[in-house]
């Protein structure tokens, strides 16, 4: 069955222009006017922009962490995501060391398996490096099309891995084609600064920013990008909360390092103020990094318009105020870190970028859905409209005018943590590989409908250019 959607005005990272979509056997088979004849289901958009579907390069769905389990799985979170707009995630793969990785692979497929409603990926979790772990990273690029490998610079005594497993996951994906991901804080430091505040008796949940402060992620972000330049490897920073840890990126990137960074919405429109908030309201904004105080916003933003940071990802990670977050009450590292954000990512930076005019239509379809998919290797099949693309499609009204509230989202946890905030645009009708999964607000599609994507290799600008001019 063809559908075809009329009249919208099509943005890509590049262009804008008002045309019909013809989609058939789950891929946009032309792009014209007047296609009417050639449809067997017509879809009207005048007045609605049609953009790429949302590519979320950071989630954590159906997550053990902290003695518990994100509220969100597969199914909950994708069915989310789906209603904010997004039709791609890749998720993170947790290994545990001393066992194979393609252990933790097989049980992250579990966990998806019948319950995604759009497409998702992986990323894979480096946590040691050995022979067994130098000897299983080939096949699993080859065979799961994982091209992605995250370290932990934080979280000492749990996930945090040293500079050695970080150098030497540089090399081999060097080697191969992956590209390294980091979450850049010092975790020694944390951990010392940690350990005082609770014996000096300060265990509210402001303390969780007031003990990872701005200068411990500056000073991992610029170890991390060194170490990617002395290995001329490729590294992609995670979660970047600060104008600090983005000027490392850009002093990186002028060096001709290969160095990507990313931000997530919660960091350019919350701020440190909401982790004091009392009778342990502030646990709710518990993250890591966390909040940063407000100064900070306007320079991420910058720091998004001027290419010094290129994606901005979601950070998706909920848990429960009442019975999960409660379970740092008395000690705020013991507050389960994460916020619930898949849903608002995609209407928060299109109504406070585009709207307010921090960035361009274009830079925000770049920064939300183009650039992951060419980082992560699904560029052209995700991240743009075009001949051949796979046919994810938002159909979005830039000016409907709502509040966002844990009244009305679908994610499967009690609060928003942007609950209050206004903003001027909603994805209407969405569509996965031609289907709809939400059709005029409502949920119209099928768990364990999402497909599996096997990714390509990293290839950095230089070598595309070099492909080009050769």
């Amino acid at each position: 069955m063809k559908k075809l959607i009329k009249n919208g005005t099509i943005v890509t990272a590049a262009d804008e222009y008002k045309a019909d979509v013809l989609i058939e056997n789950g891929k946009v088979s032309a792009i014209g006017h007047d296609l009417t004849k050639h449809a067997d289901e017509v879809m009207h958009a005048a007045g609605l922009y049609l953009f790429p579907g949302g590519v979320d390069p950071h989630t954590h769905l159906d997550m053990p962490f902290g003695g518990t389990v994100t509220a969100d799985d597969y199914e909950t979170g994708t069915i989310a995501a789906a209603y904010g707009g997004t039709t791609t995630v890749l998720d993170f793969c947790l290994t545990n060391k001393g066992e194979p990785l393609k252990d933790a692979i097989k049980e992250w497929h579990e966990k998806a398996k019948g319950k995604a409603v759009i497409d998702y990926g992986f990323h894979l979790m480096i946590s040691e490096v050995n022979q067994e772990v130098l000897n299983e990273l080939p096949s699993i690029i080859d065979e799961e099309g994982i091209t992605s490998f995250k370290v932990f610079m934080a979280y000492k005594n749990v996930f945090q891995a040293d500079d050695g497993v970080l150098f030497q996951t540089l090399l081999t994906a060097k080697e191969h084609g992956a590209l390294v991901m980091v979450h850049a804080e010092n975790g020694d430091v944390i951990d010392y600064l940690v350990n005082k505040a609770l014996k000096e008796g300060n265990t509210d949940p402001i303390y969780h920013a007031l003990t990872r402060p701005p200068e411990v992620e500056a000073e991992a972000t610029g170890r991390a990008a060194h170490l990617t330049g002395l290995a001329e490897s490729q590294l992609y920073v995670v979660h970047v909360t600060c104008s600090d840890a983005a000027e490392k990126i850009a002093e990186a990137r002028r060096k001709g390092y290969q160095v990507w960074g990313e931000t997530c919405q919660q960091y350019l429109v919350l701020d440190q103020n909401d982790l004091a908030k009392p009778h342990f309201e502030g646990a709710k904004y518990a993250c890591s990094p966390p909040l940063r105080e407000s100064r900070h916003q306007e320079e991420l933003w910058k720091a998004l318009k001027m290419g010094h940071l290129h994606t901005i990802g979601s950070d998706q990670c909920s848990f429960n105020f009442k019975g999960q977050k409660e379970l740092g009450k008395g000690d705020f590292s013991k507050i389960p870190n994460g916020m619930p954000t898949i849903e608002d990512r995609f209407s928060i930076i299109f109504s406070e970028g585009v709207k307010k005019g921090r960035i361009t239509i274009n830079e925000f379809v770049d920064l939300v859905s183009t650039r992951v998919a060419k980082l992560f290797g699904m560029f052209p099949e995700k991240g743009t409209i075009a001949v051949g693309s796979d046919a994810d499609i938002v159909i979005f009204d830039p000016n409907i005018e709502r509040t966002i509230s844990a009244d009305t989202h679908h994610m499967n946890v009690d609060y928003n943590p942007f609950e209050g905030l206004k903003i001027t645009g909603e994805p209407v009708s969405v569509l996965s590989r031609g289907e709809f999964v939400i059709r005029d607000k409502k949920f119209v599609g099928k768990p364990g409908s999402g497909q599996y994507l096997k990714r390509q290799r990293y290839y950095s600008p230089l070598k595309i250019k070099e492909t080009i001019f050769r």
